[in-house]
């Protein structure tokens, strides 16, 4: 069965736009958790645009699922993620200028400094996961250097335009999923699912949990957070 890993980064998005308190992205994630949401994830960027340390250390106290801390491979971020100890990490690309994640980590063309990477955080028993492109030979990196998950990026399928289109970037989810449940990776997706694309990819044989943040803050402004979860998990 696929679960729902909520990601609450976007209600920090909103709280950051003035500057205060409100919306809290810690009741969010309390909200996300009773409606049902099998994790929360969060992403630390570099340039703290959304999520702050402070939102990470108190989300490791009172999360109540599982804790996905999103960040990308540097030595300040990881270092406060082995602080806060989280259940995983899931490693992405970051670059300052983009809105969001445009695209699957490398994993081959930086596979040993990535393993060194994996293996610290497996030392301090932490899952690891890698955002990375629906292709087999990143999934074979993956799993060479260590990663427990791989989280396949999903954004060519939700962005793709008519149903040949949609089908082949499906098929390329499907095909990479199958490569990753041989090698023994946990399988979860993520990046561009919304209310409208979301069911094909939840009953992908293996898939273990997805992640969506912004279709699911984008309808709880309207309807609630718990709403919104529900509305999804429903679909799922």
């Amino acid at each position: 069965m696929t679960t729902l890993g909520v990601n609450i980064d976007h209600i920090a998005t909103i709280r950051q736009a003035r500057g205060g308190h409100d919306p809290d992205p810690l009741q969010a994630a309390v909200l996300a958790e009773l409606a049902g949401a099998s994790g929360i994830t969060a992403h630390l960027r570099e340039d703290r645009r959304h999520i702050q340390d402070r939102d990470i250390y108190l989300l490791k106290q009172i999360v109540t699922t599982h804790l996905n801390m999103e960040i990308a491979a540097t030595t300040e971020i990881t270092n406060i993620a082995i602080d806060v100890l989280p259940y995983m990490v899931t490693l992405v690309p970051e670059q300052r200028q983009e809105l969001t994640t445009e695209g699957g980590l490398q994993v081959r063309e930086k596979e040993r400094e990535l393993a060194k990477v994996v293996a610290n955080f497996r030392d301090h028993n932490i899952l690891v996961s890698l955002f990375i492109d629906p292709d087999i030979n990143e999934i074979k990196a993956a799993k060479r250097i260590g990663a427990t998950h791989v989280e396949l990026h999903t954004g060519y399928y939700a962005n793709a335009a008519g149903p040949v289109s949609i089908e082949d970037e499906l098929g390329k989810v499907k095909d990479a999923s199958i490569v990753a449940v041989k090698l023994g990776l946990h399988l979860n997706a993520g990046h561009g699912l919304n209310y409208q694309n979301v069911t094909p990819v939840a009953q992908i044989e293996g898939m273990e949990e997805l992640n969506i943040g912004h279709s699911i803050v984008g309808r709880a402004s309207l309807v609630g957070m718990e709403a919104a979860v529900r509305d999804m998990l429903a679909l799922i």
